[in-house]
């Protein structure tokens, strides 16, 4: 009976690595099909016909989309024709109408949780001198991503109020958990941009099933609610943050029980107005008090659950907070260097499903760069994302019709040989040096700007 279960189980991993072979980015792919996320790769196939575009291969090319510039359906289309070719497979149809449709009947909840799964297990290996005294540190931020503006996007993620109709974008919110050691996406949370239950805070609550006792979670100024705090506590969490916007202007250090200069313990009150999201219930379980540790460090107020200044020493806590940095590198690397800024499908299931693909190609580099930095003796944040984005996508192209594990090693080396500065507390002006296209803004619909050209012409160039 075992020869039997090891039979099947051997016939699954060649039918999978099979499948990713004949992917177009079937190199990608097999980054996936190792020991340790066959499993769950098998175990999320859905039903599935023979294809020419199987649930397997389709995930590779729209992976293979996420990281390329050109992120057209005709140019995934186009180089899964010449690597048929390539590799002696019988030629097919350059129509993408095939593809399109695989890309729809591909589960959401397969590339979310291959995302998660990627994630937590690259969090889960990292080695303990990639920590912060041997704990584990969780970063949280959020931002908004654009859709294409289709009827069906509005209706589902509608734009900002200050834009007109027909003027703005469709907006989704998007609130990530990333693990600061190996850059990794652990989980995150998607909601419209506005109304109830759509803000940062909730989409966090939502998340914090992925935080483990003895976790510290590190975020900016809008996240250290008292109940938020409180919900830490329980889960033996501890957290560092910016002190929150209206008690930082308050914060007085000649109260509560000084520790240091500009140091000390203080005792918040339960706020005496029930939030809306809180049930009665939960609110009234909350404490009435909580002590938590205020310090000014490095010209921010910072908030702690980390009492004791000889566990956490100011100094230490001020290296810790700026590396919270990491995570709005994290989220340029998504935005502007993988393109996530600007989805391109045109109804709200299959953005949301490229939205969980761009994450799924974030985390499968990061899984590269772990990789290259553990046989470097080196640590993945100090390896540029880019770099090793450039340097899979050159070898891929070399190596697309074969390729052997032994080469993997070169890949790391190569990797490896770019190194990132410290970058913790870098300060740039939110501005850009390069002037825009002397075009008018459109501020009507482009339907109607249309016909006034077709009527007066285009208008002059600005000056």
């Amino acid at each position: 009976m075992n020869d039997s279960n090891a039979r099947v189980s051997l016939k699954q991993r060649c039918q999978v690595h099979q499948a990713a072979r004949r992917a177009d980015a079937f190199t990608f792919f097999n980054l996936l099909t190792g020991d340790k996320l066959l499993d769950t790769v098998e175990s999320l196939l859905p039903p599935h016909r023979e294809r020419l575009f199987s649930p397997t291969e389709t995930l590779a090319m729209f992976s293979a989309q996420a990281m390329s510039a050109d992120r057209s359906c005709q140019k995934a289309v186009d180089e899964a024709s010449v690597n048929r070719l390539v590799t002696g497979l019988p030629s097919c149809s350059t129509a993408t109408g095939g593809y399109c449709r695989a890309r729809q009947r591909l589960p959401v909840s397969m590339v979310s949780t291959l995302t998660r799964t990627s994630g937590h297990l690259m969090a889960s290996r990292s080695p303990l001198p990639w920590q912060w005294q041997g704990r584990r540190v969780r970063l949280v931020d959020g931002t908004t991503v654009a859709m294409p503006d289709t009827p069906a996007n509005q209706a589902a993620y509608p734009q900002p109020r200050s834009q007109k109709p027909g003027l703005g974008f469709p907006l989704c919110r998007l609130v990530g958990l990333v693990c600061l050691a190996s850059g990794a996406i652990l989980d995150a949370a998607i909601a419209r941009y506005r109304g109830k239950g759509t803000d940062e805070q909730t989409l966090l609550r939502t998340l914090l099933g992925n935080l483990d006792a003895g976790d510290i979670l590190l975020g900016d100024a809008f996240y250290p609610t008292y109940f938020l705090l409180c919900e830490l506590q329980q889960r033996g969490v501890d957290g560092v943050f910016q002190q929150y916007g209206a008690r930082r202007r308050s914060t007085d250090f000649s109260h509560g029980q000084k520790l240091g200069s500009r140091d000390h313990l203080v005792e918040l009150q339960k706020p005496k107005t029930r939030p809306d999201w809180m049930s009665q219930s939960e609110y009234d379980k909350a404490p009435t008090n909580l002590t938590v540790r205020e310090l000014k460090v490095g010209g921010k107020v910072l908030v702690t659950t980390l009492l004791t200044p000889k566990q956490a020493p100011k100094r230490a806590l001020d290296k810790l907070f700026r590396s919270r940095w990491h995570v709005e590198l994290d989220l340029r690397n998504l935005k502007t260097t993988l393109g996530l800024e600007q989805l391109s499908c045109k109804t709200p299931d299959m953005a949301i499903k490229e939205l969980w693909v761009y994450l799924l190609a974030h985390n499968l580099i990061r899984l590269l760069m772990v990789q290259a930095a553990l046989a470097a003796g080196q640590l993945p944040r100090e390896l540029s994302f880019k770099h090793c984005l450039q340097l899979w996508l050159a070898w891929q192209a070399c190596f697309q019709s074969a390729w052997c594990v032994d080469q993997l090693d070169e890949l790391f080396r190569l990797m490896s040989e770019r190194t990132v500065g410290n970058r913790s507390g870098r300060i740039e002006p939110r501005a850009v040096k390069r002037r825009p296209k002397p075009y008018k803004l459109l501020v009507q619909s482009r339907s109607i700007a249309r016909a006034e050209v077709a009527t007066h012409g285009h208008p002059k160039k600005l000056k």
